[in-house]
């Protein structure tokens, strides 16, 4: 395969930005495309003196839109959906650029902030409260939600878009503005989504500083962080990030939103069609070569069928094409850079040390033709236990396979890992899924049935527990993250009962 020049890559990003409306200046910092090594352009980076007036802009923006009805707010979500539409192959070519996604996977991320949208426009009208039967007469008890302020969101790359449009269409509605601060790999894509929603906020008269994006590097992370103007900080990427983040915004009294770590497994057993799973764990475990957070990390297999499993996915892997994401009939692209093939060998050479046996995969292709772009065989490897290293999440294509002989062995296994992000059973037996999904069965926030780990649809909450963080973004009730509950008790009796059977009379 060749891969594509340095030119092409870069007349492409640029017709792209320039029709999603972004004028680039160029500046001092490269923007590197994994798809070759090269650079697809170069920007100027701002830094944490920029953030504290980023977030005044947003509160200033706060203070009129809190204010605007939500189905109205709804409306500016309406127009960004369908601005989505008109540049859903723009955007989608950025994200192919910047992180190596296949054209159909990152389709789907920018399918997905259309999706998003599309929820957040019918939540406008759905931010319900609620009415409690109080134990006085002559009074009514309620909730009501209110929008709770400026939200401040922190992206990794390898979903360069998407999650900042789960945080941003539900916070619009619930009357937050928002503040980005993209992953420093992909700010490009980051600066055509925004002038896409700017647009939207202009021709809906909404107020500036509604949505700002600041590309720069770690520091403008923390700074957003240590903002006592950030209500809400949504912050994605791993367990280490979160540790840092977390307490530094309990210190200040805000809300943490925690996406991080996943070590995703699937159990297989006796029952369950082997032709389904086989395909369900290719796509979860080789998938945008393994930098999903749900991508499948481990397979627990039954004893009776674990070779069988083992043979199907490493003939299955030998056939994927691997090579440029940007052309046809690719499934497998690049990593995201040099640091992850590292991390990826050394895990490989650790699970060898403790008794691990490669079956297929681990191999780099292209090195001669790109020396800076990392494009690598996806691996599978047998292990005789659950290892530190497999215990340890590794952001790159390495499945391993273990061996079980009772559900429950299964189940102990799947949960016997600081994460708690993804899970799936393959099976025919309806008593095995519901175990499966029982209070006692997986520990993760996503629990799957015949389908595999990854590929999670916004209208349910998605997130994870244990040192995934615990927070819960798109679907379900993940609104109310980003609006406040008053307690309300009207008293129209003309008495002044107190609850609780209390006297007090002056």
């Amino acid at each position: 395969m060749t891969l594509p020049a340095a030119d092409e890559l870069q007349s492409a990003a640029e017709k792209a930005l320039g029709r999603c409306g972004v004028d680039l200046q160029a500046g001092e910092h490269d923007v590197v495309s994994p798809v070759n090594g090269r650079p697809l352009a170069s920007l100027r980076w701002q830094d944490a003196g920029d953030v504290e007036a980023a977030v005044a802009r947003a509160g200033e923006a706060f203070r009129t839109w809190r204010t605007v009805p939500a189905p109205v707010r709804g409306g500016l979500v309406r127009r960004f959906g369908e601005l989505l539409r008109e540049h859903k192959d723009d955007l989608a070519t950025l994200v192919s650029l910047e992180v190596g996604k296949i054209t159909s996977e990152a389709r789907g991320e920018v399918q997905e902030m259309i999706d998003i949208c599309e929820f957040a426009v019918g939540l406008s009208r759905q931010l319900y409260g609620r009415t409690i039967s109080s134990e006085r007469p002559g009074h009514r008890l309620m909730e009501t939600w209110h929008p709770l302020g400026v939200v401040g969101v922190i992206s990794a790359f390898n979903f360069p878009v998407a999650v900042w449009s789960w945080n941003t269409a539900i916070a619009l509605v619930c009357g937050d503005p928002v503040v980005w601060k993209p992953s420093e790999l992909a700010p490009l894509s980051a600066l055509a989504a925004a002038a896409l929603l700017d647009r939207a906020i202009a021709e809906q008269g909404a107020p500036e500083g509604l949505s700002q994006v600041l590309v720069g590097g770690p520091d403008v992370g923390e700074a957003l962080v240590g903002s006592r103007g950030i209500a809400l900080l949504s912050a994605t990427g791993s367990t280490r990030m979160g540790r840092a983040v977390g307490p530094r915004v309990a210190d200040r009294f805000g809300r943490s939103l925690l996406e991080l770590g996943g070590n995703n497994a699937a159990v297989v057993t006796p029952s369950a069609d082997l032709d389904l799973t086989t395909r369900g764990i290719v796509f979860s475990a080789a998938g945008t070569a393994g930098q999903r957070c749900t991508t499948m990390r481990r397979v627990i297999v039954h004893a009776d069928v674990v070779d069988e499993v083992t043979e199907r996915v490493a003939a299955a892997y030998g056939r994927l094409p691997i090579g440029s994401p940007v052309q046809e009939g690719t499934l497998v692209g690049p990593l995201i850079g040099g640091r992850a093939y590292d991390a990826m060998q050394a895990a490989l050479e650790e699970a060898r040390a403790q008794g691990g046996e490669v079956v297929v995969g681990g191999g780099r292709r292209f090195a001669d033709e790109a020396p800076d772009a990392y494009y690598v065989e996806p691996a599978v490897v047998r292990m005789p236990a659950q290892t530190d290293v497999v215990r340890r999440e590794t952001f790159a294509p390495i499945l391993y396979v273990l061996p079980y002989r009772t559900l429950d062995e299964a189940i102990a296994l799947n949960n016997d890992v600081p994460q708690g992000l993804s899970s799936s059973i393959f099976t025919g037996d309806q008593a095995e899924a519901e175990r499966f999904l029982a209070a006692d069965g997986s520990d993760c926030g996503i629990v799957n049935v015949n389908i595999g780990t990854s590929g999670a649809e916004i209208g349910g909450a998605f997130g994870g527990e244990k040192e995934t963080g615990g927070g819960r973004e798109s679907g379900s009730d993940a609104w109310k993250s980003y609006m406040r509950r008053a307690t309300n008790t009207i008293n129209y009796s003309g008495e002044l009962p107190l609850a609780q059977g209390v006297t007090f009379t002056v």
